[in-house]
């Protein structure tokens, strides 16, 4: 190659810019295509099915194995403890959505909801916080947000029609998120870091695009049956932040992973067994 230096290969003599991009491009693409095929399973697999899958750490696992790359086990363990009390607060942002679907529209519902993540989030954000208190603040937000939650759980999904632009949208919204939190996790400490690994990408992306074409009930009910797997991912960011701890970042995020999936896993099991009945 002209201006490579002799017996550098192509690949060596990349440039340093390039370098560093490519890695962040390659964690974007697959996070995307974690997130894009979460939600087409959830558009097709009714209100349960798609729920529990869309609470999976499709966007926060891949963005956590991303952190780990780059940062110690003891920042992970901080990161993973400032998420848990917003995982509190995306509880809340999935109520007050489907409280608001019932009756409004789809910007007004999820503006409603995203205004009140932010205020609670930055409440949150204000406080320090024990793994005692997250699991406590945890706790507190269930024991409100799941019964009001089960009136309306149980929706008949219509038919969807996806439009040619579906797909690109939520791939770029996940993969601009991705490069946020990767690049600014250097800068804004475990604690911010922590905030946007477990932004509810997913969630909103399903409000935004699912409630103009099967209507704020249908979509509620994905919102709502979402909250008891949401429970399932907090334990898995207790999980990661006991793990990384005692056991390194590796060992953490393999322990939250099988919670989370093993969550998930017995709720659809109780379900189908109440649906047997």
């Amino acid at each position: 190659m002209p201006g490579a230096k002799p017996g550098m290969t192509p690949l060596m003599s990349i440039s340093p810019d390039l370098a560093l991009i490519l890695p962040l491009l390659l964690r974007m693409a697959v996070t995307a295509a974690f997130v894009v095929t979460a939600s087409i399973i959830t558009e097709r697999s009714g209100p349960l099915v798609g729920a529990l899958v869309a609470t999976l750490p499709v966007y926060t696992g891949p963005v956590y194995v991303f952190l780990a790359l780059d940062h110690d086990d003891a920042f992970i363990a901080a990161s993973a403890l400032a998420a848990l009390p917003i995982n509190a607060v995306i509880i809340a942002f999935g109520m007050i959505y489907a409280l608001m679907a019932q009756r409004h529209g789809a910007l007004a519902s999820f503006g409603a909801a995203i205004v009140a993540w932010l205020v609670l989030t930055s409440m949150a954000h204000a406080m320090t916080w024990s793994l005692a208190g997250g699991l406590a603040v945890n706790a507190l937000v269930c024991a409100v947000c799941l019964p009001l939650a089960q009136r309306y759980r149980k929706v008949v999904m219509p038919p969807i029609r996806r439009r040619w632009y579906d797909i690109p949208l939520r791939a770029v919204l996940v993969a601009s998120l991705v490069a946020l939190v990767v690049s600014l996790s250097n800068y804004v400490g475990p604690a911010v870091t922590g905030i946007l690994a477990v932004f509810p990408i997913v969630s909103s992306s399903l409000m935004l695009i699912l409630h103009p074409r099967i209507g704020g009930r249908a979509t509620g009910a994905v919102l709502a049956n979402g909250l008891w797997g949401m429970v399932g991912f907090g334990l898995g960011l207790m999980t990661l932040h006991l793990g990384a701890l005692h056991l390194g970042s590796a060992m953490g995020l393999v322990l939250a992973l099988i919670v989370c999936v093993g969550w998930n896993l017995g709720l659809w099991a109780f379900a189908r067994r109440g649906l047997t009945r």
